[in-house]
């Protein structure tokens, strides 16, 4: 099964991911590391975004094996650090399931914020509305303020669909619980980015498990919510899916 950001022709090629470590090294731990998280899938990569600063790259890529494991994150970020003087190199990968939470993963590692902009030719559908682009400026600048407790992504043609769960790492915040769920539309071919809180990690879980089975209500507001207690447990993953759901 495709991902939503294959199913629509690019309007250009896919350009090949370059890393740029010709001649450089890192100790066998750190090398097969790197191999076996960003370079056995280097020809399945799709550059969303990059930035390079001297020694440093930062990376927004669609991972296009990801599609092959239900539920999976499918967007890579990786942060890359050059020493030519030693001929050596390190990095940082993490797999996130939106581009805005890959984009304040790199900010937050040194990226400029106005250099890690998506390429719109290469990340899938743009955003049908103001109030998506928002959402997603926000979290790209304030990504850090919360912990991922849960994601699901969904490249089912009939229903396209990513939903997050968060916990704020302020126990002052409002709604300490946040689901963000993002929705492909396939005729007008755009995504909106939406935002809901809860009380209780549970609330939140049941929410997204509801919205993958196509039973939900509307999102809760963000709303003021008090107690650090909610906040003590780990989040938990909820039920497992109907097996006649399928990619």
């Amino acid at each position: 099964m495709l991902s939503y950001a294959e199913t629509a022709p690019f309007r250009k090629p896919i350009p090949q991911v370059d890393f740029d470590l010709d001649d450089l090294d890192a100790d066998e731990e750190k090398y097969l590391d790197f191999y076996r998280n960003v370079g056995v899938h280097e020809d399945m990569l799709v550059p969303m975004a990059e930035h390079h600063d001297g020694p440093h790259s930062y990376y927004v890529l669609f991972d296009r094996t990801a599609t092959w494991h239900p539920g999976m994150p499918q967007v890579l970020a990786v942060y890359l650090q050059r020493d030519h003087e030693k001929k050596t190199f390190t990095f940082e990968q993490k797999l996130l399931p939106l581009p805005a939470m890959a984009q304040s993963w790199l900010i937050h590692r040194g990226c400029p914020p106005d250099a890690i902009g998506l390429d719109p030719e290469l990340s899938g559908p743009p955003p049908a509305d103001e109030a998506t682009r928002a959402l997603e400026r926000r979290l790209a600048g304030d990504g850090d303020h919360y912990a991922m407790g849960y994601s699901y992504t969904s490249d089912d043609p009939d229903d396209m669909v990513v939903v997050v769960a968060l916990r704020a790492l302020d126990e002052r915040a409002l709604s300490p619980f946040r689901v963000v769920v993002e929705e492909v539309d396939t005729e007008t071919w755009t995504h909106t980015l939406r935002e809901g809180g809860f009380d209780t990690v549970g609330e939140a879980l049941q929410w997204c498990e509801d919205r993958l089975m196509g039973e939900a209500g509307p999102l809760p507001p963000v709303r003021p919510t008090a107690t650090a207690s909610r906040l003590a447990g780990p989040a938990k993953s909820p039920a497992p899916r109907p097996a006649g759901r399928s990619r």
